[in-house]
């Protein structure tokens, strides 16, 4: 676990119980409960999603109260957990990929999040349906026009503080903060607006992973009780509002969100990790038969940013064996050569990915010719990237890299390239056979649900709830 991810998570005396012991439900209360969970989805006119450190586990991120939670380990007086990855290269959990598929189908109309982690927005949770009351650590924000900055790295403040950057409007340039919330920071005030709005105009709050002990964000899921909407809560522990809940599940989060997208026959998409990189290459006359040139590969994000994502930048020229290949150990990664102006050569970039990538590599090639001026190029970014996520999805391998962009001016040149660094496939569950029976009809209030048991005995169970 990184130290600024630490110390957000500091043990403090006022956060409630903490070593609470984990809780599982029998097989069969679990299943029940899973069918009538899923009823309770397929029903609903206005689901919101509420959650907690509990669905971030399995990708790597301890959470707080559990056994070997952090304020846990802390009140005991040991160390921080690790985690099993780099903050920065943790992915999606099952979950965080069914919410997405919910959402895409217009099941899901919000996500109030209590984590920092960034998994929720680098899932595919559209920013617009998206309450992070706590903050995001990879999140920068404009102290002025208030401008949203997503990065690859972990901001290095917290608790709303000045960073290095500034924003990247011209007319602007203002200072950018942090997001994350330290202990004394009151919750953003749009954040909550929009956490309250859709609460109260919610029939159905799922609570995921969470203990619901921290004030005031665990008072928002039960603002839809004086609408007359009901929420469930699904958590290993139990938690001071279960009372409250119409439906108390004590299991593993990913296994009951499994088993519910199979039931309504959704399925689960694999998580394909995008990132990015600038290329430039300026050159200037030196001479009439010589130019220097000098390359640079840099974070998109400007030229004080890193590229976690990458350890070392190799350079050779396949089709020059007279020019010497270089390793580039350093970041900003730069490399400055001279060479005759009259004759062209192709660069090959390998860039060599760093630990939690799913690749060892992936490689650039760069034709250069300095007699011949390229054309500035600019592409439909969502689709070249909406490509990009197919082409890795069907070849099930990271590494497939992009042109995004090129500009050029007189003496240089500039490109952005997206890299697949990541596929995470959610076994079994990805893709729903089309003649599974799950479930099939949905008749004024009653909905028949279909089992496809592992005997090969298909019952069908009935769950009958009035219109509402």
């Amino acid at each position: 676990m990184s130290l600024g991810y630490a110390q957000k998570l500091s043990y403090k005396e006022d956060v409630g119980t903490v070593g609470m012991p984990e809780i599982f439900d029998s097989p069969h209360a679990l299943d029940s409960k899973i069918e009538e969970l899923a009823v309770m989805i397929l029903r609903s006119k206005h689901l919101v999603a509420f959650t907690g450190a509990g669905i971030s586990t399995s990708s790597g991120i301890p959470d707080f109260r559990g056994p070997k939670g952090v304020w846990t380990l802390q009140q005991a007086g040991k160390g921080i957990p690790d985690a099993s990855l780099p903050f920065h290269r943790a992915m999606p959990s099952l979950t965080h990929m069914a919410l997405v598929e919910l959402e895409r189908a217009g099941v899901l109309k919000f996500v109030i999040s209590q984590n920092v982690d960034s998994l929720h927005l680098r899932s595919g949770i559209p920013r617009e349906k998206l309450a992070e009351l706590h903050g995001n650590s990879f999140m920068e924000v404009c102290s002025s026009c208030g401008k949203e900055y997503l990065r690859d790295f972990e901001i290095e403040t917290i608790g709303l503080k000045e960073t290095r950057r500034r924003c990247a409007d011209n007319s602007c340039l203002a200072k950018l903060t942090d997001t994350v919330l330290d202990w004394e920071d009151a919750l953003p005030a749009k954040e909550m607006d929009l956490a309250h709005n859709h609460c109260s105009a919610a029939d159905l709050v799922l609570c995921l992973g969470t203990s619901l002990q921290i004030t005031p964000a665990c008072n928002f899921p039960f603002r839809c009780l004086k609408n007359g909407g009901r929420v469930v809560i699904v958590n290993l522990q139990s938690t001071p509002k279960d009372k409250k809940a119409s439906l108390v599940i004590h299991g593993l989060v990913d296994k009951v969100m499994e088993a519910v997208m199979r039931i309504l026959n959704y399925r689960i998409p694999p998580f394909v990790r995008i990132d990015f990189v600038h290329v430039s290459l300026s050159h200037s006359p030196r001479k009439k038969a010589c130019v220097k040139w000098v390359l640079r590969i840099k974070s998109i994000h400007g030229p004080k940013a890193t590229m976690p994502f990458l350890k070392s930048v190799e350079v050779a020229f396949p089709d020059r064996p007279d020019m010497k290949c270089a390793l580039l150990q350093e970041q900003p990664f730069v490399l400055k050569r001279q060479t005759t102006q009259r004759k062209s050569f192709k660069i090959l970039l390998t860039l060599n990915l760093s630990e939690g990538c799913g690749s060892s590599f992936s490689q650039i090639e760069w034709p250069v010719n300095f007699q011949v001026k390229q054309k500035s190029l600019s592409l439909d970014r969502d689709k070249v990237l909406n490509e990009l996520k197919g082409l890795a999805e069907r070849e099930s391998c990271c590494g497939q890299e992009v042109l995004l962009e090129r500009n050029v001016e007189s003496r240089s040149e500039f490109t952005a390239h997206a890299i697949v660094t990541n596929i995470v496939r959610y076994a079994k569950i990805e893709e729903v056979p089309e003649n599974d029976d799950l479930i099939t009809s949905v008749n004024g209030g009653a909905f028949t649900l279909k089992r496809s048991c592992e005997d090969g005995d298909n019952s069908e169970k009935s769950a009958k709830r009035s219109p509402r």
